[in-house]
Parts: structure tokens; sequence; C-alpha cells
């Protein structure tokens, strides 16, 4: 009796065992091949152009990557995943991995821009048409005294007097200073043309003359 239940104990046991076996090497076979996937983004408007920080993913699966600053990008995928392609801006891709291009598959991806047109908005100073013309009606323009005054501190004079007073701020003196060392390395190794025979100079020389720059006040 005892023989009986270890055989029957031993075939059970056999049995289980290979169709675990059977189970796992189905379950194996029916796995997607992985294909290596990787590329490069590019703008569809200028193909020299590449995107950075572009998102490559596959949602079923919750996994991605982005490209680098060099616009590449490569990632592991199962074959019939579908890959989304994203980046701000940009109309969004989505690819299917193929299963006939072997376990590595190269692509360019060109991106075009999506560009979103927003409707008109008019914003005024007052919350009704009613209060905007009111406070229209009600403004008080200057009188002529105020208007001589305006136009006594707009005159061409006093705007040249002040042009020609006014000290350079700092992006002038920045500027004076870059130019100065373009003149100092442009002159370095070379003798410096004498300023005589510039053209230039004699017609603001002339300019000057007509101005009446150089007259006595």
């Amino acid at each position: 009796m005892n023989k009986q239940l270890l055989k029957t104990f031993l075939y059970t046991a056999c049995t289980c065992l290979t169709i675990i076996a059977a189970s796992s090497g189905l379950f194996a076979q029916g796995k997607p091949p992985v294909v290596q996937f990787s590329g490069i983004v590019l703008s569809a408007d200028d193909t020299s152009t590449i995107i950075p920080g572009v998102h490559i993913y596959v949602p079923k699966a919750g996994r991605g990557t982005t490209s680098n600053v060099l616009g590449y990008f490569s990632m592991p995928v199962q074959v019939g995943d579908s890959v989304v392609v994203s980046a701000v801006g940009f109309e969004k891709q989505h690819f299917i991995i193929p299963n006939d291009r072997g376990d590595q598959l190269t692509v360019i991806i060109e991106m075009s821009q999506d560009t979103a047109y927003l409707p008109e908005i008019a914003v005024f100073p007052y919350p009704t048409e009613a209060m905007f013309k009111e406070a229209i009606l009600a403004l008080e323009l200057p009188n002529q005294e105020e208007v001589d005054f305006l136009k006594k501190n707009l005159s061409p004079d006093v705007l040249a007097y002040m042009m020609q007073n006014t000290p350079m701020d700092g992006s002038e003196n920045y500027k004076f200073y870059m130019q100065q060392q373009i003149m100092q390395e442009h002159y370095g190794s070379s003798i410096r043309s004498n300023p005589f025979f510039n053209p230039l100079n004699w017609a603001r020389f002339i300019q000057s003359i007509k101005r009446g720059d150089f007259k006595q006040k």
C-alpha cells in the first residue's frame, strides 16, 4: 500500500513539473523580442537644427528617455510597442516598433512646429466701454502755456545740447572699450592709418562747419 502511494505521488509530481516547464517554455516563446531603438531628432523646417530634450517614451510600459544636447537618444523597446515622441512647441508623433528590423532600429525623426493661433483679445483700462468714453470726455487737455513749454524742451537745439553734454552710461562705456580693444588688435602688428587722409573725417568736418559748430557763441 505504501509503495502504491509513493508511485502515485511521484507520478503526480513529475506531471506537475512537466506542465510547469512546458508553460514556462511557451511563455518565453511568446514574449516579444527586445530591440535597441535609437536615433536623432531634427527640425523639419531645417534638418541642420537638432532638437534636444525631446521625450521618447512607451506609455503602456511606463518607460522612456529624452534626446541629449546633440539630439541623440537610445532606449530598449519590444516589438509592437507604441512609441510616442513629444516636445513642447512641436507636433506629437507615434511609432510602432516593427518585427523585421532585427535587434537594432535606428531612425531620424523630423519634428514639425506646432503653431497655435489664439483669438484676439482687446484690453481696456476700464471695465466697461461706457466708463472708458466718460474718462476720455473728461480728459483735460494741456493749455497753450504747457504746449509751448513742451515744444521748447523738445526743440532740436535743446536735444542736441543734451546729446553733447550727457555723459556716457555703462553700455556706451563698454562699447567704447571694446572698440579700443578691436583697434589695438587690428593695428597691433601694422602701421596705424593717418585719420587726416580719411574721407569720412573730412565729410564730418564739412558737416560740422555747415552746422556752425565752430562759431563763437
